[in-house]
């Protein structure tokens, strides 16, 4: 399923333990032997990204996470560094690989000593065996839990091996307390949940080693979900283009103060290649938009019955950013909802959409986690502990294209495989950077691109344009600096 350089595969935890099944009993690699291939990986990374480390710790717990781990620490002594293992957990549950990985570092004199609370902030780097991808949606116990507060408040470096031990892999939520890795060395193949979410936030830098695995191994598990890298690069203009083949894109938005959202949002379209873009507004705002940005043509519309002509002559609509939730705003959104033009809806059109039970195919549906709580009779805190659960509870509730913004955004439509951005920054979290993504949608539908097209391209062009413009930091970024960042990208 792998797109090529644009996209990587995403796996749940249960489809892991499916390809090291596949890996071990169909093409023969003993399980030690992978083992042995992940320890000696992650060895490799943690010398090329901490070269000077001369005294580490590794934490290790009972099953082959902590296997991985003995691998790493006999591979430290063998390379000279001085090295404490500390066993979390009875060790008496030890067995198969893990166990033979454990008296393979004992060989070395690398002997465990039983974890009991010991002081970690003496080292210069962590090594994080404790539980991988083994637990199941139970919240961590002790003494794992203990290790991992050890661990998180030591203030020393850590190098998770294959997950942060107590992040779920499939879901990215904590579960119950979890390692905040400086790196994560993940096996076979990337979890989905350590890119959205608070996944991203435990992580740190996640780097994947698939342990030289036959890429037959990988056909025989179709992936999860897709890990978007980079925007595909758009085909150039013909030389005779006009702005009529362009398309016209209508925003409908800008109630009584808050017109800068239906701006940001105009501009955004101009700058990302629409031929044309008009804005329904509020009268009073209409003059003013046009002020500092005269290509955009705006119109002062008082009642929804008025938005006709302008629906008549558009490809495609943006409703929702600035539109209010009054009434107003919802005579605009039923308006728009009347007409069968493809659609983005943003902002207060899912506010107000949460109250309207509306099926659409032709929609592309931009919720934060707030919104999305309102759309499922829910709570944000619920949205964010499972994020790909409820990207699929709205598509089902609403169908169309359903885009859940967030670190990690998540993009689901028909065909049933989320696609993950891997890419963007805190620095988005500022006021009008949804706008700026709706502008984008809108751009890329009234031009003629698919659904499933627009949304995922018009995400990672807003999202690499966001990480483009940090390049004085994350604090301050604003939305319209994304601007010239975003024509670059569509070009």
């Amino acid at each position: 399923m792998n797109m090529g350089p644009f996209s990587c595969d995403l796996y749940r935890a249960d489809q892991l333990r499916q390809l090291d099944r596949i890996a071990i009993e169909t093409f023969g690699i003993p399980g030690i032997e992978l083992m042995n291939r992940a320890g000696c990986a992650a060895f490799e990374r943690l010398r090329a990204r901490w070269p000077g480390a001369k005294r580490l710790a590794v934490l290790c717990g009972t099953g082959n996470n902590g296997g991985d781990g003995f691998i790493v620490a006999r591979r430290a002594r063998e390379a000279g560094l001085q090295v404490s293992l500390y066993q979390v957990g009875d060790e008496s549950r030890l067995t198969g690989d893990a166990l033979q990985a454990r008296r393979l570092a004992q060989q070395l004199g690398v002997s465990p000593e039983p974890w009991c609370g010991q002081r970690l902030d003496d080292f210069e780097l962590l090594v994080d065996g404790l539980l991988g991808t083994g637990l199941r949606g139970e919240t961590v116990s002790e003494p794992w839990a203990e290790a991992i507060t050890a661990m998180n408040e030591s203030g020393v470096p850590v190098l998770a091996l294959d997950i942060p031990s107590g992040l779920s892999a499939d879901t990215g939520a904590p579960l119950g307390s979890a390692v905040r890795a400086h790196m994560t060395v993940t096996f076979i193949g990337y979890k989905q949940g350590l890119f959205t979410g608070e996944g991203p936030g435990f992580c740190g830098d996640v780097v994947l080693e698939k342990l030289r695995l036959p890429d037959e191994v990988y056909e025989a598990v179709f992936p999860a979900a897709i890990l978007l890298t980079r925007p595909v690069p758009f085909a150039p203009r013909s030389r005779t283009a006009h702005k009529g083949d362009n398309g016209h894109l209508l925003i409908v938005g800008g109630d009584e103060g808050m017109s800068g959202a239906a701006r940001l949002a105009g501009e955004a379209a101009l700058r990302c290649g629409a031929g044309l873009v008009s804005i329904a507004t509020r009268r009073s705002h209409a003059a003013l938009i046009n002020l500092t940005r005269p290509e955009l043509m705006c119109h002062g519309i008082e009642d929804g019955r008025a938005l006709s002509p302008l629906l008549d002559r558009a490809d495609a609509v943006v409703v929702g950013p600035g539109l209010g939730c009054h009434q107003w705003g919802r005579s605009m959104l039923e308006k728009v909802l009347d007409s069968r033009l493809p659609l983005v809806v943003d902002a207060d059109g899912l506010n107000l959409l949460a109250d309207m039970p509306v099926k659409r195919e032709e929609w592309i549906l931009t919720p934060h986690p707030g919104e999305a709580a309102r759309m499922l009779n829910s709570t944000p805190a619920a949205i964010q502990r499972d994020r790909f659960a409820a990207v699929q509870k709205i598509h089902r509730r609403y169908h169309g294209i359903c885009v859940l913004k967030g670190a990690g955004t998540l993009i689901l439509g028909p065909d049933g495989l989320p696609a993950v951005c891997g890419a963007g920054n805190p620095g988005m979290a500022s006021g009008g950077m949804g706008d700026v993504l709706s502008g984008v949608l809108g751009a890329l539908l009234a031009q003629g691109f698919g659904l499933q097209e627009t949304a995922r391209q018009g995400v990672m062009v807003h999202a690499v344009a966001a990480d483009r413009a940090v390049t004085m930091g994350e604090r301050g970024l604003l939305a319209s600096d994304l601007m010239v960042h975003v024509r670059k990208l569509v070009n």
